[in-house]
């Protein structure tokens, strides 16, 4: 008897416990393409460039006021850098192959707290077709209505994405003409509901 008491008022406490917590709501907020972007610079040994890619879609989905996951698709035709004639070269086979790979494509796999209005995202980078982990630390906030994620210094290998020209993880002898693997990117989110 004392035994099914106890199960009786586990079961109630239970039942009393989900009436009165409000379930937290999962709320999507659709990526604004015209007020987000995403800038790059990419080093040499004599120099840098640096340049844009535009974002033709994307969500954030929340969890209370958390970010739980989400995606965003970059249009690599439209990628630009501060010399007309690199911005055609990027175009290329050389680098990003455009016409065979008009997209790239970030989703969102983990995210972590990381202390006031920040997180670490994880997720699955898509670059012609070739598909990577990577893991940045981002800055969010709602303002105005509108959810704000901020990532700086997000640094990509491009030799995992088969970026092979000027590479020293292609060619041995390259000398000063060798560019960095590494390419930072800056990630400027803006999305509403």
């Amino acid at each position: 008897m004392k035994k099914l008491l106890s199960t009786l008022t586990l079961s109630t406490a239970v039942v009393l416990f989900m009436a009165f917590t409000k379930p937290v709501k999962t709320e999507t907020y659709k990526v604004d393409t015209e007020l987000s972007s995403i800038d790059w610079i990419g080093r040499k040994v004599t120099g840098q460039h640096n340049g844009k890619i535009k974002i033709v879609s994307g969500e954030l989905v929340t969890n209370g006021n958390a970010i739980k996951g989400g995606s965003f698709v970059m249009d690599m035709k439209s990628i630009t850098s501060d010399s007309e004639r690199l911005t055609g070269h990027l175009k290329t086979d050389d680098f990003f192959a455009v016409e065979k790979n008009p997209t790239s494509k970030f989703v969102i796999t983990k995210v972590t707290a990381a202390g006031k209005d920040q997180i670490n995202v994880t997720g699955d980078l898509t670059i012609k077709g070739i598909t990577e982990s990577i893991t940045f630390p981002a800055a969010v906030k709602k303002q105005d209505g509108a959810l704000v994620a901020v990532a700086k210094n997000v640094l990509v290998n491009r030799a995992k994405f088969d970026v092979r020209y000027g590479s020293k993880s292609f060619f041995n002898d390259i000398g000063n003409k060798a560019i960095e693997d590494d390419f930072e990117l800056g990630i400027n989110l803006v999305a509403k509901k």
